[in-house]
C-alpha cells in the first residue's frame, strides 16, 4: 500500500527526499496562491478607486470654479444636486438614496457593474453640488477567477520544477556515496577506503568506516590468536591424559595404575581450570558484565587468605581500615584475589604480604611476595593470555597462562586497573585498584 509506513521505508533516500521537498514546496506555493487570490479583488478595487479619485479632483475643482467638465475616459464624471438629481443635463445615474448619502459622506459605492466615488463642492452661486465619478467593472469577477486559477497553476508548475530540481541535486549529491559503496564492495582484505579530498560528511564517514575495519581486523586477529593458543593449551593436557590412560591400561600393576590415575586426576584438574578460564574470558569478551555492587575488600582479602591450601607460604594481611568498599561483584573479587595469591604462592620463598589501602576515590589491594620477581621486559606482557615468564616452571606448577589475564579482564571491565612492579622484599608486587563506593556500605 502506497500510504503505509513499510512502503515509505522501502523507498530510496532520493525518492523520499524528492517527495518531501515537492510536497512542502506545493503546500507553500498553494498557501501563497490562496493568499494572493484573496488579495486580488481588493487590489483591483483599490486600483479603480485610485483612477476615480484622480478624475474626481480636477472635476470638483472645475465645478467649484464654474467651468465646464472635462472628459476623463474611461471614467464617467457627473454633477448632481444634494438630493441626487442631475444638473448636468444627462440622465439620472443608477444611484439610490442610500448610495447618494454614502457618496456625500466620502464613502465609495459599488452598484451592479459600476464603482462610484463622490465629493460635495460649492458652486460659484453658493449652491451645493455633488460631483461623482464612476467606472464600469466589466469582467471584474472573471478576472479575479482567472487570476486565482493561474496562481494555482503556477503553484503546481513550481512544485513540479522543485521536485525535478531536488531529484537531480540529490542524485548528484549521492553519486560519491554510490562510488564509495562500489569501493566497499570490491575492497581487498586489510585495505582501507581512500579518503575524499574535501573535509565533509563523506570524509568523516570514510574515516569512521576505516576505523571500524581496523577494529574488526583487530578483533578477528585476537580471535584467531586466542583460538590457536587455546587449541595449543588444550592439546597438552588431553595428550597427557591419553598417554597416561594408555599406560594404565597396558600395565596391570595396581600400584602403577594408582599412580597413573593420580597423574590423570592432576591433568584433568588442570584441564578443568583451563576450560573455566577460557569460559570466563569468552563471557567477558561477549560483554556479559553483571551490575556492580559494594564489596568489602578487607573481608574478601581475609577470606582469600583463609582459602589458601596447606603448606602455602606465610601470608600476612595489612589493612589500614576496618572496611574498604569497592565497586565490583563478590565472584570477580574472589577470582582476582585467588589468582593473585596462587601466583604469589607459586613463586614466594617464605612470605606474602597483602595490603588494603583506601582513599575517597579508589581502593587498592597490593600483593607482595619475596620470590624471584618479574623482569621489567616481561611486566607489560604478564597479563596477556597464555603468556608465561618461565614456561617450564609454570607448567610444572600447573599454570595455564590465563590467571593473570582473567585478573586484568575482571578489573578492567569495572573501570579499575592492575599493574606489576617490584616488591620491597625483592619479589613481585601486584597492585589492583577498584573504584571506591562513596555511598559506603549497603543499607
Amino acid at each position: 500500500m502506497i500510504g503505509s509506513p513499510s512502503w515509505w521505508r522501502g523507498r530510496s533516500l532520493q525518492v523520499r527526499i524528492t517527495v518531501l521537498a515537492t510536497t512542502i514546496t506545493l503546500a507553500c506555493l498553494l498557501g501563497l496562491a490562496t493568499v494572493a487570490a484573496n488579495q486580488l479583488e481588493p487590489l483591483l478595487v483599490e486600483s479603480v478607486d485610485h483612477e476615480l479619485t484622480a478624475a474626481l479632483g480636477p472635476a470638483s475643482a472645475s465645478v467649484a470654479a464654474g467651468g465646464p467638465l472635462r472628459a476623463a475616459d474611461p471614467v464617467s464624471v457627473r454633477v448632481l444636486d444634494i438630493s441626487g438629481a442631475p444638473v448636468d443635463g444627462q440622465p439620472r445615474p443608477p444611484l439610490g438614496a442610500d448610495a447618494i448619502a454614502q457618496l456625500k459622506a466620502g464613502v465609495a459605492v459599488q452598484t451592479d457593474g459600476d464603482r462610484w466615488r463622490g465629493q460635495v463642492v460649492s458652486a460659484p452661486d453658493g449652491s451645493q453640488r455633488l460631483v461623482v465619478a464612476g467606472a464600469e467593472l466589466v469582467g471584474f469577477a472573471a478576472a479575479v477567477h482567472a487570476g486565482g486559477l493561474w496562481l494555482v497553476v503556477v503553484a503546481l508548475v513550481g512544485a513540479v520544477v522543485a521536485g525535478l530540481a531536488t531529484w537531480l541535486v540529490v542524485r548528484l549529491a549521492l553519486r560519491p556515496v554510490a562510488r564509495m559503496r562500489g569501493l566497499v564492495r570490491s575492497l581487498p582484505p586489510r585495505s582501507r577506503l581512500p579518503l575524499p579530498s574535501s573535509h565533509d560528511e563523506l570524509r568523516a564517514l570514510a574515516e569512521e568506516f576505516n576505523a571500524l575495519l581496523a577494529r574488526q581486523e583487530e578483533v578477528s586477529s585476537r580471535l584467531r590468536r586466542f583460538t590457536g593458543d587455546a587449541a595449543h593449551e588444550l592439546r597438552s593436557p588431553v595428550a597427557s591424559i591419553r598417554v597416561q590412560a594408555e599406560v594404565a591400561v597396558t600395565n596391570p600393576d595396581p600400584e602403577l595404575a594408582q599412580e597413573t590415575l593420580t597423574d590423570i586426576l592432576t591433568e584433568a584438574e588442570r584441564l578443568s581450570a583451563l576450560l573455566d578460564g577460557l569460559l570466563s574470558l569468552a563471557r567477558s569478551d561477549a560483554g556479559e558484565v553483571p551490575p556492580a555492587e559494594p564489596v568489602d575488600l578487607v573481608t574478601e582479602v581475609r577470606a582469600a587468605v583463609h582459602r589458601l591450601p596447606a603448606g602455602a607460604p606465610d601470608t600476612r594481611v595489612s589493612a589500614a581500615v576496618a572496611q574498604a568498599w569497592g565497586l565490583a561483584t563478590h565472584s570477580e573479587v574472589e577470582l582476582v584475589l585467588d589468582n593473585l595469591l596462587r601466583n604469589a604462592c607459586r613463586y614466594a620463598t617464605g612470605q606474602i604480604v597483602v595490603s588494603v589501602l583506601a582513599s575517597r576515590s579508589d581502593v587498592r589491594v597490593v600483593v607482595d611476595d619475596d620470590g624471584p620477581g618479574i623482569a621489567p621486559e616481561h611486566r607489560a606482557k604478564v597479563f596477556d593470555r597464555f603468556y608465561r615468564v618461565a614456561d617450564d616452571r609454570a607448567r610444572a606448577s600447573g599454570g595455564t597462562g590465563l590467571g593473570l589475564a582473567m585478573v586484568a579482564e575482571a578489573v578492567r571491565r569495572r573501570g579499575g586497573r592492575v599493574r606489576v612492579g617490584e616488591s620491597p622484599d625483592g619479589g613481585a608486587r601486584f597492585e589492583v585498584t577498584w573504584r571506591a563506593d562513596r555511598a559506603g556500605a549497603p543499607g
